[in-house]
């Protein structure tokens, strides 16, 4: 199509989740709508999420604990989940053939377990709506005058429209195309940044042995923050070691928090294997192995306790001659075990940067926007939508839903 001298109602810039839904939101109240995506394809960062098995919401019934689960800037969130909600989320795309499913947590997922699918329900979605989609076209420059935009100059030609919504994201993942482009719009316009940070963010540790245990998937352990012997965060979930640190929906859930107590020093994770067993308990649990294997050495008497890959690094941690007869183990060395299972120590020395982040903390700053219809306080037909907003919270769906409602807050309003 001839981009030049076009004119449209509504021109949403970023085709991510919360463009995407902008974009149908003001097609269907029968604006003349445009969807500008720099990449090749639409949802390039939605296609990953969850996995590739996107989790599109989270459906806990609590609106209030949904927002407070996005901290101090959650209730900014109230009207735009209000206005579209995560039922009417699971709604929207059931109503256009795609069967969800809750899994534990109360998340949200295509029964198919495939991404593609909820990508190809808004992309239809934006056919039935006819809206103009360019792609492969980066947006360069906002082009104001008298506290309005007046058009977008692209890498091909320009456009113009009555009205825009910027949903270009933050920093996260720049590789699906997050590379900040808004917050330096935003930015030039008048707008204050709060800082963005990698949130949802692996934790890095200095221990070097922790790469023997790469790959070890945790279930129902308790991790613990601590500074100056002080706790700080604690959450009990599933975890994951990867070559360098930690990962999994409890440490990335704690990991923004970790970052700011880095700020002010050292920072020691906890990890309990046996968050159900008390100290006591967990001895009494130890003793009955050894009695039953008194024949067998103490590294071959640990299979119905611990997974295997993490018993090698235990026995190594423990300082047990892992040749030893479980019968012949004292009491000090195997308090010492107890201990180390109960409070397995590692030393942060960072969190992974936006390449491993799932999603950006930070971003324009939320006093400078409507919260009922997303518009600017500072320019008059701008709105903004999804992750470029100073809003992240944990995982389980509720970033998704934070861009769907957003998405259809400002497309609704404009």
């Amino acid at each position: 199509m001839k981009i030049n001298n076009q004119k449209f109602d509504v021109a949403v810039v970023g085709g991510g989740p919360a463009g995407m839904m902008a974009a149908i939101a003001a097609a269907e109240k029968g604006l003349k709508t445009v969807l500008i995506e720099k990449n090749k394809e639409l949802g390039k960062k939605l296609l990953i999420t969850g996995k590739g098995r996107c989790n599109i919401t989270n459906a806990g019934d609590d609106i209030k604990v949904f927002i407070d689960l996005f901290g101090k800037n959650g209730k900014f969130l109230f009207s735009a989940i209000n206005n579209f909600n995560n039922n009417d989320v699971v709604n929207f795309f059931n109503q256009q053939g795609l069967k969800t499913k809750i899994e534990r947590g109360n998340r949200v997922f295509p029964v198919s377990d495939n991404s593609s699918e909820v990508l190809s329900v808004l992309i239809n979605q934006l056919k039935k709506y006819s809206v103009t989609v360019l792609k492969n076209i980066p947006a360069k420059e906002l082009v104001v005058n008298k506290n309005r935009i007046e058009k977008i100059k692209l890498s091909k030609g320009e456009i113009s429209a009555n009205k825009y919504i910027i949903c270009t994201g933050g920093l996260a993942h720049p590789q699906t195309g997050s590379t900040g482009d808004g917050f330096e719009w935003a930015k030039k316009l008048g707008h204050k940044i709060i800082a963005p940070r990698p949130s949802l963010s692996p934790i890095l540790v200095k221990e070097k042995w922790v790469k023997e245990l790469e790959g070890l998937s945790l279930k129902n352990v308790l991790i613990s923050a601590y500074q100056n012997n002080k706790k700080k965060n604690q959450r009990m979930g599933e975890a994951l070691f990867t070559s360098n640190g930690m990962s999994g929906p409890i440490i990335l859930d704690m990991s923004k928090n970790i970052e700011i107590l880095l700020g002010a020093g050292k920072v020691e994770l906890k990890i309990d294997f046996k968050p159900a067993l008390d100290y006591k308990t967990l001895d009494k649990r130890i003793q009955r192995d050894f009695e039953k294997n008194k024949n067998k050495i103490f590294k071959n008497s640990l299979n119905e306790l611990l997974p295997k890959k993490l018993i090698p690094v235990v026995i190594k941690l423990s300082g047990i001659d892992e040749n030893k007869k479980s019968a012949e183990i004292k009491k000090e060395e195997r308090k010492r075990l107890v201990g180390l299972l109960k409070d397995f120590k590692l030393e942060v020395r960072g969190i992974e940067n936006f390449s491993k982040a799932i999603i950006t903390a930070g971003g324009i700053n939320l006093a400078e926007v409507d919260p009922k219809t997303m518009k600017s306080k500072i320019i008059d037909n701008l709105y903004f939508a999804g992750e470029i907003l100073d809003l992240d919270g944990p995982t389980g769906g509720y970033n998704l839903q934070m861009c769907w409602s957003t998405g259809y807050t400002a497309g609704k309003n404009i």
